[in-house]
């Protein structure tokens, strides 16, 4: 359960008073330093605090560490001086750990560790550069001697008492309960044990090996515990001249100071010690955690992809990898297939079919290495089954290499494309067959058009020529007729009419088709070219119960193109208007110029009727050859279907567009577009 804020401040602000007293008490009363003096615990409680409100403990610190050496038997001045040092180094540590942020700082990067080693180092050589100069200026202990005793043991108490302090990597303990439990009673044990000789310094350290081995293993709280522990018993033994820290200036002549700056380099030890190996523990714990996540993503994906065979090798082409997909497409089983050679999953025939597809040697490996190139994915190649039958898949192979650029193995996934496969060459070979016959077709087609032509040729000499004798008879130039001679030869007249106008559309049919016609291009009025083609069929309605009106624009409308074609345009869509419209309709020829339309500025002709309609399915069909709508049919209303056929064709050579809008009984709308640049 975490302490209240206002608790912990008080708790280490007592722990700091009590500590530094105790600290400059156990210090040798012929020497000239202050022990390993708390300044970590002032560092700590500046960190508790916060970025804001540390300045306010600065002073705090300087009274506490004043009157704390000063009431442990040190001179007045130097009690001044040794608390300046402590302060500023305070301030150092909390300045370059925080860098201006609120909160604990982080103690679990390379970086956070570079952090903390500079910011003790550096409260460490505040400390020395601080009881150098008070020792000179007060002419207290040799300043070489103070300012080194000072620096490590401020350095010492940073390393060892701030890590408690800042936050430490999230990682649980790896070794179990009875080697924790083993781990607590050897550093029980062996740290007092080892300190107790006089004589053997170099057996402190063997405590070293077992704060490194809970570093690795326990949490990271539970090993700096451990550390302090260790710390506390070096210490505790030592103020009362116990272990081979104490014996040191005795033995070899030296300072009593001497045994303050070994002590603080065996704690420094530890924390160097432990430290990094805590970091180093949980960052390798993370890295794993993060790798066993994306290889458990990873396996999940590989297992899952049952519709893909995923295929793992060594650099050599055993089986690493084999999973459900590739049990399911080649029917092994992955315990089957671990260990062996992929080369038994392809046929010899296969390998060499694909080599010289690939134009490589005709072996497994040179095959490989050919289809590993990054514009070979997703080849084709033929995989054997385990039941003996070969399959075609799209196969995709990668290189897999580690930090040198070593290869180390090969990916190949593949998917089974056989029924792909022989689709395509059915749809191919349907394809083909079906060229053939839109090829046969159009030949057909070419060859009726011939035909066509060439029997409308030779018919409209011979009908030419009986119009000419009949209009010699009706004229009376080989004697005269009675009445029902006339009639007779009227009728053979304008049937000879209606035969000449069929072949001469069929004739213009063929011509069109052939992108043969050729269209002449002058300037004109469109106003006169509508009026004529409406003067023409004008007589169709003559004696029929029919309105027909014409609505021109006031302004002339120019116009390049064919005079004669665009009027029979008009004489189609009008006489067909007339034709399909019963007695008491109306027929409306309407002539605009439109501002913008679809195609820009263009030119507008609108033939509207109230007749028969059309029906809506035979709309599209409506201007193809020969083509007549069934309610024509229906009616017996006489036409050759090639009227609409010859005025698309003509709109749309000069640019235009023809546009239909139907309904049965109602009446028929046909819309003429062109672009006013025609």
């Amino acid at each position: 359960m975490r302490l209240d804020p206002a608790v912990r401040v008080g708790g280490l602000l007592a722990a700091l008073v009590a500590s530094g007293f105790l600290a400059v008490h156990a210090a040798p009363d012929e020497g000239f330093v202050i022990g390993i003096w708390p300044v970590g615990v002032a560092s700590a409680l500046a960190l508790e605090l916060g970025r804001r409100r540390a300045p306010y403990l600065l002073p705090v610190v300087l009274l506490v560490a004043v009157i704390t050496i000063w009431l442990g038997g040190r001179p007045g001045d130097v009690a001044v001086g040794y608390a300046l040092g402590i302060t500023v180094g305070t301030a150092v540590v909390v300045a370059l750990l925080t860098r201006g942020r609120e909160g604990r700082p982080a103690l679990r990067t390379d970086g956070d560790l570079r952090r903390y080693f500079l910011a003790c180092s550096s409260a460490g050589l505040v400390a020395a550069l601080a009881g150098a100069a008070t020792s000179w200026a007060t002419g207290f202990g040799d300043p070489g001697l103070v300012a080194l005793a000072l620096g490590t043991a401020h350095a010492a108490s940073q390393l060892t008492l701030l890590p408690f302090f800042m936050r430490l990597p999230q990682h649980g303990s790896i070794a179990s309960p009875v080697e924790r439990v083993a781990q607590w009673v050897a550093i029980v044990v062996i740290t007092p044990l080892v300190f107790y000789p006089d004589e053997l310094p170099s057996m402190a350290f063997m405590a070293v090996p077992l704060l490194a081995w809970g570093a690795l293993r326990l949490r990271p709280f539970e090993a700096l515990a451990q550390m302090a522990a260790t710390v506390f018993f070096a210490i505790l033994m030592t103020t009362y001249d116990r272990g081979p820290f104490a014996a040191v200036p005795d033995a070899f002549g030296l300072s009593p100071d001497a045994r303050g700056v070994l002590l603080a380099a065996y704690a420094a030890t530890c924390a160097l010690i432990v430290v990094p190996l805590m970091i180093r523990v949980g960052q390798h714990i993370v890295t794993s955690r993060e790798a066993r996540n994306e290889r458990d993503k990873v396996q999940s994906i590989v297992d899952g992809a049952r519709g893909i065979a995923i295929i793992g090798s060594d650099a050599e082409g055993r089986v690493t990898l084999f999973n459900p997909g590739a049990e399911r497409l080649l029917g092994y089983t992955a315990e089957e297939m671990m260990g062996r050679s992929s080369r038994v999953l392809h046929t010899m025939r296969s390998v060499v079919d694909k080599a010289d597809e690939l134009g490589t040697a005709r072996d497994f490996g040179s095959v490989v290495q050919e289809i590993v190139k990054p514009e070979h994915a997703g080849t084709r190649m033929r995989f054997l089954r385990k039941d003996g039958r070969e399959r075609v898949h799209s196969l995709t192979l990668s290189r897999m290499t580690d930090e040198r650029g070593q290869v180390v193995g090969y990916v190949a996934t593949s998917e089974d494309v056989t029924d792909h496969v022989q689709a395509q060459g059915r749809l191919q070979d349907a394809l083909h067959t079906e060229r053939q016959a839109v090829e046969q077709l159009r030949e057909l087609d070419r060859a009726k058009d011939a035909f066509v032509s060439s029997v409308s040729h030779e018919l409209r000499t011979p009908i030419t020529s009986i119009l000419g004798y009949l209009e010699l008879l009706g004229d009376g130039s080989y004697g005269s007729l009675s009445p029902t001679q006339a009639k007779a030869l009227q009728r053979v007249s304008d049937n000879s009419d209606r035969l000449l106008g069929l072949i001469d559309e069929l004739l213009t049919l063929s011509r069109l088709s052939e992108d043969g016609l050729a269209l002449s291009s002058r300037a004109f009025d469109l106003r006169e070219v509508v009026q004529e083609g409406y003067d023409v069929v004008s007589p169709a309605w003559a004696h029929r119960d029919l309105e027909v009106t014409l609505d021109l624009p006031d302004d002339p409308v120019p116009f390049v193109g064919d005079r004669d074609m665009l009027e029979r345009v008009v004489v189609n869509l009008v006489g067909n208007a007339v034709k399909f419209t019963p007695e008491g309709g109306s027929v409306d020829v309407d002539l605009a110029v439109a501002v913008a339309g679809p195609l820009g500025p263009e030119i507008q002709l609108d033939v509207r009727d109230t007749g028969m309609g059309i029906p809506s399915h035979e709309i599209q069909q409506l201007f193809s050859r020969f083509f007549r709508s069934s309610l024509a049919q229906e009616r017996a209303i006489p036409g050759s279907g090639l009227g609409l056929s010859i005025t698309r064709a003509i709109v749309e050579k000069h640019g235009g567009v023809i546009e239909v809008e139907s309904v049965v009984d109602r009446g028929t709308l046909f819309r003429v577009r062109m672009p006013v640049g025609a």
